[in-house]
């Protein structure tokens, strides 16, 4: 199987067992509009019923993924932030409900929804330089119970609920030892590290993999699952999510951080 299929910033790329998707554009830290997530859970979708070893996300040009383009919502009436949110939970879940192994490539950061897409793969490969975190109080967003499942699963309650409290962002080597990623490489090693990895799987039982996922998978339904079913509720501080994603974008000083 070889070529690509390209859905505006979203990108799948197979190579011989293998299918990677490439997310983001290069620009804004590959931070994604509502069509972005909804190209993402398309693909997913689509990969779900193709006969593929294994499955990469990875950002493109270095940058995992920053989250939402907050420009979509500057000027947005709560109910279509609502909405942008039920998009993306509905394409993460399609990313977790892939059967077959899946890896996330992280590079630069992983921000906001951009760290749940991490969260929302198998395992994670982050580089040493590289941070993640959800540093979202900060522009007045109501984190969804799902969004607090996929954390709190990996690294406890109380670790969770400090890291939405303080807002920070965690480097690579923090972040593998609570546990929240599976694995730390350096950043020259990042790229070595996963053909490794997908080497191993490629001599491996495709039918073992499916079913050691859907075996954790299973047994982890009932904490995550009642979570995934609840209806998106109100994703924004009606009193201070206008004033604050105003400031945010148009901050002067250090524009080009990620969130």
């Amino acid at each position: 199987m070889a070529g690509q299929q390209t859905m505006e910033a979203v990108s799948v790329e197979y190579s011989g067992p293998v299918a990677t998707i490439t997310v983001g554009t290069g620009q804004r830290f590959n931070a994604m509009g509502a069509a972005e997530w909804r190209s993402l859970g398309e693909a997913a979708r689509s990969l779900a019923a193709q006969e593929v070893r294994a499955v990469v996300i990875r950002g493109r040009g270095g940058t995992f993924c920053s989250g939402s383009d907050l420009r979509e919502w500057e000027h947005s009436a709560a109910e279509d932030v609502q909405e942008i949110f039920a998009t993306i939970e509905w394409a993460l879940q399609a990313v977790e409900a892939l059967p077959m192994p899946t890896v996330a490539l992280v590079e630069g950061a992983a921000t906001g929804a951009g760290c749940q897409l991490a969260l929302a793969c198998d395992l994670q490969l982050m580089a040493e330089s590289a941070r993640i975190g959800m540093p979202i109080a900060r522009l007045g967003i109501l984190v969804p119970p799902s969004f607090a499942n996929r954390i709190s699963l990996r690294i406890g309650p109380s670790r969770t609920k400090d890291l939405f409290y303080r807002g920070t962002l965690l480097r690579a080597p923090e972040a593998h030892a609570m546990g929240l990623v599976s694995s730390c490489v350096a950043d020259h090693k990042a790229e070595p590290e996963l053909a490794g990895l997908l080497a191993l799987w490629e001599g491996l039982s495709a039918a073992s993999l499916r079913a050691a996922k859907a075996a954790v998978d299973t047994g982890l339904g009932p904490l995550s699952q009642p979570a995934r079913d609840l209806p998106v509720g109100p994703a924004t501080d009606p009193a201070e999510f206008g004033w604050r994603v105003g400031a945010f974008l148009h901050r002067k000083s250090h524009p080009a951080q990620p969130l």
